[in-house]
């Protein structure tokens, strides 16, 4: 279960701007608050958003609708202003050769911008994104995990052993709460230490050491 944003890639700042443009052109109230996005699912934010600038008469739904439509027009700056983290193609293939292995994403991101970010840099075959998590599912991240292993279970009728793989203290509480494997890469602005300290079983620089990433996905 892959976190996308700093952990298989950064956006280059493309989706929080068309979160801004989003929200003042449905809301009509300028921005004025600069929320904390990593590691947090869409619902949650949205609603710290509404409730900062005073917002009491749209809902989650009407904003993701003009959101996804503005990710849209611009879907090719993530590419052009944003970049893959190191190891992510290498580790992905990897794992996509191995039949005991079903890659998904478990995302704050709403689905469509999850999409969008990862086909930008070619990385849409690797996911089976029908049993992913997303922002959409719930405001809590761990619900995420949840919803992503029922998927896959009621998807492929197996019984799977959840990995979540992510670089903020979010992700690896969420995968404890559902007794998934913390993988934390301090890609991100966590540093290792306080991901170590939320009790990410293994904390790992990057994914550039393919041998240490694989050992850590699937022999911890």
């Amino acid at each position: 279960m892959w976190d996308i944003d700093y952990t298989l890639l950064r956006g280059g700042g493309v989706a929080a701007r068309a979160w801004k443009t989003a929200f003042t052109e449905v809301t009509g109230v300028a921005w004025r608050d600069e929320p904390i996005f990593g590691g947090r699912t869409d619902l949650d934010i949205c609603g710290g958003v509404f409730a900062s600038h005073g917002v009491t008469d749209c809902t989650p739904e009407r904003f993701f609708a003009r959101y996804v439509e503005i990710v849209e027009t611009v879907r090719h700056e993530f590419a052009e202003q944003g970049a893959l983290m190191p190891g992510v193609p290498e580790i992905l293939k990897h794992l996509g050769d191995r039949p005991d292995v079903v890659q998904t994403l478990v995302t704050g991101n709403v689905p469509q911008v999850a999409a969008a970010k990862v086909a930008a840099f070619g990385l849409s075959g690797a996911f089976d994104a029908e049993i992913g998590g997303y922002g959409t599912d719930d405001s809590v991240r761990a619900t995420l995990v949840r919803r992503s292993l029922e998927r896959a279970q009621a998807k492929y009728a197996e019984h799977f052993l959840p990995v979540v793989i992510g670089d903020t203290v979010n992700d690896v509480t969420a995968a404890l709460a559902n007794n998934a494997v913390a993988i934390a890469v301090a890609t991100g602005a966590t540093p290792a230490a306080e991901l170590s300290a939320a009790g990410a079983h293994v904390v790992l620089p990057d994914l550039s050491n393919l041998e240490a990433a694989v050992r850590a996905l699937t022999e911890t």
